[in-house]
């Protein structure tokens, strides 16, 4: 159930409703807009009447949500999240943020000459997994801690901020020391201890769909952060897995007009993982940002064909500059611009 109060509705007035909400068996999340307080009543209750509470004093609209997700739904925020990651960079708003590296870190001169040339292009976040999860255990399974080290010390000389995946709770805290943005991957979008860990940080979490995950599902794991009380959670399509075996993946573009027009939330897309063919990242990053996207997550790598994993799907420096040169054309046609 939504609430929404009425404009110049008091803080004593806000306050009875939350009470009586929780009085009733309701969490109570609270969302603040430019004009409006809204309030979420998260529970299964079915013996309430809900006209109730449209009675109290400053309240304007009392809505049932018929989705099972509830703080992710557009109802709940209809005016959209913005993340706020400082220094002038918000995902959500007017700007399409990039975020941009390999796919495992190796190295520091590699992190360090990656970093150099995506900061140069316009990327404003540095990706890197040091915690990977490959299919095969004989795989390259990332360096740890120690590659979070590099890949935050690269970050800070050109001033870019980072984003790598959180595979485990236990390993929550640790990152929080290197990573501006928490990424959980496909594989981990319905690992739900993690994402009720990843509710209780306040720093923002990029949450990718699974492999064969619908767009309720993502919706509905995102909820379990939201639930937790961490708003800053940004939605990424990666592609999903079809019976079309020329690409890595199906990347769903339409997912990213369909979720935005759902939830408030900020959508992004990767098309490096959507496609798994570098000849095939620049249409389809270009095709994410006339869709709405948000942000683009982008593998960059200074020499992709010694890569440690994915080398296949990874932009050289000279390619992601190119893409981005023609995203900042093709943004302004749509009322957006490249951050």
């Amino acid at each position: 159930m939504v609430i929404v109060m009425q404009e110049g509705a008091t803080d004593a007035q806000i306050q009875n409703v939350i009470d009586r909400l929780i009085a009733s068996g309701f969490d109570v999340h609270r969302s603040t807009g430019a004009s409006h307080t809204v309030l979420g009543a998260v529970g299964v209750h079915r013996d309430f009447d809900h006209r109730d509470f449209e009675l109290l004093e400053g309240v304007r609209e009392v809505m049932r949500i018929t989705q099972p997700f509830k703080l992710a739904s557009r109802q709940f925020k209809p005016e959209g999240t913005i993340v706020d990651l400082g220094r002038g960079v918000k995902i959500g708003g007017p700007d399409v943020v990039v975020a941009a590296g390999p796919c495992s870190v190796e190295s520091r001169e590699q992190m360090l000459a990656i970093a150099e040339s995506v900061a140069k292009a316009g990327a404003k976040i540095l990706r890197g997994g040091a915690f990977k999860p490959r299919t095969s255990p004989y795989a390259f399974q990332g360096l740890g801690e120690k590659g979070l080290q590099m890949m935050r010390e690269a970050a800070d000389k050109f001033g870019l901020f980072t984003v790598s995946e959180v595979m485990d709770p236990s390993q929550v805290e640790m990152m929080g020391n290197y990573v501006d943005i928490y990424q959980v991957g496909a594989r981990n979008m319905q690992n739900y201890h993690l994402l009720r860990a990843l509710g209780e940080v306040r720093k923002p979490v990029l949450l990718k769909r699974g492999l064969s995950a619908t767009m309720e599902e993502l919706l509905l794991s995102a909820e379990y952060i939201l639930s937790g009380g961490n708003y800053n959670v940004i939605l990424c399509e990666r592609g999903i897995r079809t019976f079309e075996t020329y690409t890595r993946n199906t990347f769903d573009i339409a997912a990213i007009p369909v979720i935005k027009k759902l939830s408030h939330l900020p959508m992004w897309g990767d098309p490096s993982h959507g496609t798994g063919r570098r000849d095939k990242v620049p249409p389809m990053a270009r095709a994410a940002v006339a869709a709405g996207a948000d942000g683009l997550l982008i593998e960059v790598h200074n020499d992709p064909e010694h890569a440690l994993s994915d080398g296949a799907q990874s932009l050289e420096p000279e390619g992601f500059t190119q893409l981005m040169a023609e995203l900042r054309i093709i943004a302004p046609a749509i009322g957006r611009r490249m951050a």
